[in-house]
């Protein structure tokens, strides 16, 4: 890739001493925006919403954004704005510090693993196919009653509805 683009593989190492801050710059950049998704959403449950829907948008804009962004700890104004945007929300919505907080991370850690997951899933070729091939004849020779019945929702869902589904178990309890 570097090559395609006229530079040096090394290149990027001059700019970044190691990887990990390479992938946390790159995290950083794609929460570019992503606060303001919130603006103008009053409700705070709403809000919360709203912000989780731009950060899942945002992972799902970059070729395994999800990846990228996951374990990064980036510092800048769009990772910290975006946390204190959430925080605020959460807090509106009736938890405490520490509830909001916990929530917060459940909330992105759910929403970064989904996006994994779609993004996995958006990749089709034999390999996919053939893992999914292999999962229904396990499925339908072994002794799995309750997978059997479901088999065909396991592989065949809608991954923007179950991510919705989930944003709304997750924040139940906000008001």
């Amino acid at each position: 890739m570097a090559t395609a683009v006229g530079v040096q593989v090394g290149t990027l190492y001059g700019y970044f001493p190691t990887k990990r801050a390479l992938l946390t710059a790159m995290a950083e950049a794609m929460l570019d925006g992503c606060r303001d998704a919130a603006e103008g959403v009053t409700r705070p449950r709403e809000r919360v919403w709203a912000l989780m829907r731009s950060l899942r948008a945002a992972l799902l804009s970059y070729r395994d954004g999800a990846r990228v962004h996951a374990g990064t700890h980036a510092t800048g104004p769009n990772t910290l704005g975006f946390a204190e945007a959430l925080g605020i929300a959460l807090r509106e919505a009736g938890l405490d510090a520490s509830a909001a907080t916990k929530t917060a991370h459940l909330l992105l850690h759910f929403t970064t693993g989904h996006v994994i997951e779609e993004q996995a899933a958006s990749q089709p070729g034999p390999e996919l196919s053939a893992e999914v091939d292999s999962l229904r004849q396990a499925i339908r020779y072994g002794e799995y009653p309750h997978l059997a019945e479901v088999q065909d929702r396991l592989t065949g869902m809608d991954l923007s509805e179950l991510f919705e589904q989930g944003l709304r178990l997750l924040t139940a309890e906000l008001s």
